[in-house]
C-alpha cells in the first residue's frame, strides 16, 4: 500500500482542518514547499495537495505554491480543491501536476469529468467526501443526498484514474478510517480507491491494508504524520512495497544456518 501524505494549503500555509472545518484550523508550517521535501525525504513516493482556498473559491488559489511544489520534489503530486472546470484542471496539470482530483462537478457536471477523462487519460481521479454515507460538496460545506456509491459507479464508468474517499466524520480526528464505508466503496468499482481521513496509527494502515485485494491501494495520511503519531519512514516499512513481512532480516547471519 502507498502511503501519500497530505498538505493542506490555506493562506500559503501548511494546515489541517478538524473534519474539514475552516473554523477549526491548525497551522504545522508556514511553508509547504519544505514540508514536501520532509516527507520526499522520508520515503514518500507521492504527495498529495490541497488547495483548500480554492475548494472554498472554486477556483484555484495556491497555484504558485502548488507550482514550487511540483519543481521542487521528483515524485508524482496530485492536486485537489477548487478543480470545477475545464481551465482550472488544464491550468494545473500544465504546472507539471501528474493528477487532478475533481471533487464538486464529479456530481453537478458528469459530462465534463467524461470529457476530461478522455483529454487527460489516467490524469483525472474523483474525491469522493461522504457525511454519513452521502456526497458532501462546495469544499464540505453542503451535503446532497446522493450515495457516495452510486456517484462511484458512475464515475468509474467514465474511466476516472481512482477514487479518493473521505469520511468527514473521520477526517483530521485521528479516530481511524472507515473501513466498513471504504469496503462498501471498492466493491462496487473496478478501479482504484485511495483512503483519506482519520488514519492515526500504523494498526490502521494494517487494517487498510486487508482491504488491498479488493482495489484499496493507497492511503492518505495527514495529522497524524504531522503529529508524530505515525513516522512516514516506519508506516512505508510496515504496508509499503518491501515492508517487513516481505523482506527477510538482515541478521548478519543465515537463518536457515
Amino acid at each position: 500500500m502507498n502511503i501519500i501524505p497530505a498538505i493542506d494549503i490555506l493562506g500559503g500555509r501548511c494546515v489541517r482542518l478538524y473534519q474539514g472545518d475552516y473554523e477549526r484550523t491548525e497551522v504545522f508550517n508556514d511553508n509547504p514547499v519544505d514540508v514536501a521535501k520532509r516527507w520526499v525525504e522520508e520515503g514518500a513516493t507521492k504527495l498529495h495537495l490541497v488547495d483548500l482556498d480554492g475548494a472554498k473559491a472554486g477556483q484555484p488559489v495556491n497555484q504558485k505554491t502548488i507550482e514550487a511544489i511540483v519543481k521542487a520534489v521528483d515524485v508524482p503530486v496530485q492536486v485537489g480543491g477548487g478543480l470545477r472546470n475545464y481551465s482550472a484542471v488544464a491550468s494545473v496539470l500544465a504546472l507539471g501536476v501528474q493528477q487532478a482530483i475533481l471533487g464538486t462537478v464529479a456530481l453537478e457536471r458528469p459530462q465534463l469529468v467524461s470529457n476530461l477523462c478522455q483529454e487527460f487519460p489516467d490524469q483525472i481521479i474523483v474525491g469522493i467526501d461522504a457525511r454519513d454515507g452521502k456526497v458532501a460538496t462546495k469544499g464540505w460545506l453542503e451535503t446532497s443526498e446522493v450515495l457516495a456509491t452510486d456517484l462511484a459507479r458512475q464515475m468509474a464508468k467514465l474511466k476516472v484514474a481512482a477514487i479518493v474517499y473521505t469520511d468527514i466524520h473521520r477526517d483530521g480526528t485521528l479516530k481511524g478510517p472507515n473501513i466498513e464505508a471504504l469496503r462498501e466503496l471498492a466493491t462496487v468499482v473496478n478501479i482504484p480507491v485511495i483512503a483519506s481521513g482519520g488514519v492515526s496509527s500504523i494498526t490502521d494502515l494494517l487494517n487498510l491494508l486487508a482491504l488491498e485485494p479488493i482495489g484499496v491501494d493507497s492511503a492518505i495520511v495527514g495529522r497524524a504524520l504531522y503529529t508524530g503519531d505515525i513516522s512516514l519512514t516506519e508506516a512505508n516499512q510496515a504496508v509499503g512495497q518491501g515492508r517487513w513481512q516481505d523482506v527477510p532480516p538482515n541478521l548478519g547471519y543465515s537463518a536457515f544456518a
